[in-house]
C-alpha cells in the first residue's frame, strides 16, 4: 500500500476572484458573475481546457475551503482527477495534494508529479490517510459508485470531507458531448454527434458514461453508516442552490451538476 509522504513549500499566490463567501457550516450561494464566468469558460472547454479546467479548479478548492478551512498543511487525495488541475491548485494553495487517474490518456502530457495510475475503486491507500478526498465530474463514468464512494470514505480519516460531484443524466450536460440529445436516446445522440462531426463520441452509455440518478444517489448516500451528508447543492446555481436539489423531479433536470459534501464517520 502507498503511504503518503508529506510535501511542503507550494505557493498559496493562486488568484481567488470566484469565492463564495464562507458561513457557519457551509457555503453561501456565489454571484451570478461566478456562475456566468464558469459558464463562459466551459463553452472553450475543447479549445482552451488550461482555462476552463484552471477556472474550475480555482472554484472547486474554494468551495472545500468554504467547507473545511484552508487546505494548507492537508493530505489531499484527488481521484480520477485527469490532468491534474485540481491536484495543482490544491497544491498551489499548500496542501499535499496527491492525483490518482484510472486512464494514463486523462493524465495528458505533463501530469503532477508523483501522479499514479489507479483504480477508484481499489486505491493503494492505506485506511484513513486522507484529511480531504475529492472527486470531480467522476461519479457518472464508473459502473458502481456505490462501491466507489466506499472507497473516498475508505482512505478519508474521520472527521475529514469528502467532496464529491457529478452530472445527472437528466441534466441538459448529461450526454456529455452528444448532450442535449441524449433526451432522445442515447445511440441516436452517439449517431447524431458522428453525423455532425465526423468522428465517435468519446462516451458510450453503459460502457464509460452510466446514468447516474439524484434521487437515487442521495437515498443511497444517506443510508449509509461510513458518511454524512453535510450539505447537497447545485455546483454551479447562483442562488438557491440547495432548494433546488429539495424538489424531486425538477431537481433531475435543472440542478445539472450535483455537489455532494459528506464527513467521514468514525469507524
Amino acid at each position: 500500500m502507498t503511504r503518503l509522504r508529506i510535501r511542503r513549500g507550494w505557493s498559496r499566490s493562486s488568484p481567488r476572484p470566484y469565492r463564495g463567501a464562507p458561513v457557519p457550516g457551509g457555503f453561501k450561494d456565489p454571484s451570478f458573475q461566478r456562475s456566468l464566468a464558469l459558464f463562459r469558460a466551459f463553452r472553450h472547454e475543447q479549445d482552451d481546457p488550461q482555462t476552463c479546467y484552471d477556472l474550475l479548479a480555482r472554484d472547486a478548492v474554494d468551495q472545500v475551503e468554504a467547507y473545511d478551512g484552508p487546505v494548507s498543511g492537508r493530505t489531499v487525495v484527488d481521484v480520477g482527477g485527469g490532468g491534474g488541475y485540481f491536484t495543482e491548485e490544491f497544491r498551489k494553495r499548500g496542501a499535499n495534494a496527491y492525483l490518482f487517474e484510472p486512464d494514463v490518456h486523462e493524465l495528458g502530457e505533463k501530469p503532477p508529479d508523483g501522479a499514479v495510475i489507479a483504480d477508484g475503486y481499489l486505491l493503494p491507500l492505506s485506511d484513513g490517510v486522507a484529511d480531504v478526498t475529492f472527486s470531480s465530474n467522476v461519479l457518472e463514468h464508473v459502473a458502481d459508485p456505490q462501491t466507489f464512494l466506499s472507497e473516498l470514505a475508505r482512505v478519508t480519516r474521520p472527521g475529514g470531507l469528502i467532496y464529491v460531484s457529478f452530472t445527472n443524466w437528466l441534466s441538459p450536460w448529461g450526454g456529455h458531448e452528444w448532450a442535449p440529445w441524449h433526451y432522445f436516446g442515447a445511440e441516436r445522440a452517439r449517431a447524431r454527434y458522428r453525423r455532425r462531426t465526423g468522428k465517435p463520441a468519446k462516451h458510450t452509455l453503459g460502457e464509460n458514461l452510466f446514468a447516474v440518478h439524484i434521487g437515487t444517489t442521495l437515498r443511497q448516500v444517506r443510508a449509509r453508516d461510513d458518511v454524512t451528508v453535510v450539505s447537497a447543492r447545485s455546483r454551479y446555481w447562483p442562488f438557491l442552490a440547495e432548494t433546488v436539489v429539495k424538489a424531486p423531479g425538477i431537481r433531475e433536470v435543472a440542478t445539472w451538476n450535483l455537489l455532494l459534501i459528506l464527513r467521514r464517520c468514525p469507524p
